[in-house]
């Protein structure tokens, strides 16, 4: 099912925010648990370790794994150490918090893991491969007006705390043809933070998170998302998400204002990784290129010079 116009599809989103629980700990996985104080105003580590542990406390929650999926072809090494990632780029504002755990060891938390993410811009543009189509109508992204990097927009590094927490500063994906609204996403352990750059180590998971139907579907009613006509892939028909819920990468979400979406969303979700295992971004799904235009996958020659090695594209 595809979605245009105001039409909305809850019972898909309830369906989907099922998560699925009990699974059987796998290299290379994905562990979820939620959590009633993942964005407390305070950074007190007191109050970081009391959400950690209510993260931790359900084991069969903890345990309930996902393999690794694709990469997608708009992956680029050599993203920046930074908490906010937007650049400047225009979108409705998202908070995002992670949990990185072992699932092999209880679920204690990953202190100095890695976590990697990007995703598109509010009009579906991805820096390193702005002139891709999104599909739909939608202007060039030179348009936006902006002075965000076009090589490195919308991607960064955090490295986690001791209680295994990252949070990134950035704003609500837009949507490409054929994909659903997603953030890619990827594990690193091993490696250590050099001059605003995370080198060595090795990919512990790949994976992709994803955003409630009804939810999408009003923020792109929004400006400057509302720029971008076409049609918009439901989770249920997207080639990646796999129907879990949680387990699957699914997204819980808070609005920062109950009326008003525009003011934002906290999204938060726990991974659980097996530190030993390796995930360079091979798993099931397409990658989702757009119908014209589309990348090659190779890194320009002018994108960020720092290289962090563990990443290297399967």
């Amino acid at each position: 099912m595809t979605m245009t116009g105001n039409h909305k599809d809850k019972s898909i989103s309830r369906r989907r925010a099922i998560a699925v629980t009990g699974g059987t700990v796998a290299a290379g996985g994905l562990a979820v648990a939620g959590y009633q104080s993942a964005f407390a105003d305070t950074a007190d580590a007191t109050t970081e370790a009391s959400a950690t542990a209510s993260a931790t406390s359900t084991s069969s929650e903890c345990m309930t794994l996902m393999t690794s999926v694709t990469e997608g072809p708009y992956y680029l090494d050599g993203a920046l150490v930074r908490k906010d990632i937007t650049e400047g780029k225009s979108g409705v504002p998202l908070t995002l918090r992670l949990t990185v755990v072992d699932a092999t060891d209880g679920c204690t938390p990953v202190s100095g893991a890695a976590v990697e993410i990007w995703h598109c811009d509010a009009w579906g543009y991805y820096s390193g491969y702005t002139t891709a189509n999104p599909g739909g109508s939608a202007p060039a992204e030179s348009e936006d007006g902006s002075t965000a990097n076009d090589n490195t927009y919308l991607r960064g590094y955090q490295i986690a705390n001791e209680n295994g927490v990252v949070k990134f500063e950035t704003i609500f994906p837009g949507w490409y043809t054929p994909r659903t609204c997603h953030i890619h996403l990827k594990v690193h352990t091993g490696g250590e933070k050099e001059d605003g750059t995370y080198e060595g180590g090795k990919v512990n998971y790949t994976g992709q998170l994803f955003f409630p139907d009804d939810v999408a579907e009003e923020i792109f009613t929004l400006e400057p998302y509302s720029q971008h006509s076409g049609t918009y892939t439901e989770l249920a028909d997207d080639m990646v998400y796999d129907g879990g819920g949680t387990s699957s990468g699914l997204l819980t979400l808070k609005a920062v204002h109950k009326k008003d979406p525009s003011k934002g969303y906290k999204g938060s979700i726990t991974l659980g990784v097996d530190p030993d295992a390796e995930s360079t971004g091979a798993g099931g799904g397409g990658g989702g290129t757009p119908p014209s235009g589309a990348p090659t996958g190779e890194p320009p020659t002018d994108s960020a010079s720092a290289s962090a090695s563990a990443s290297a594209s399967s």
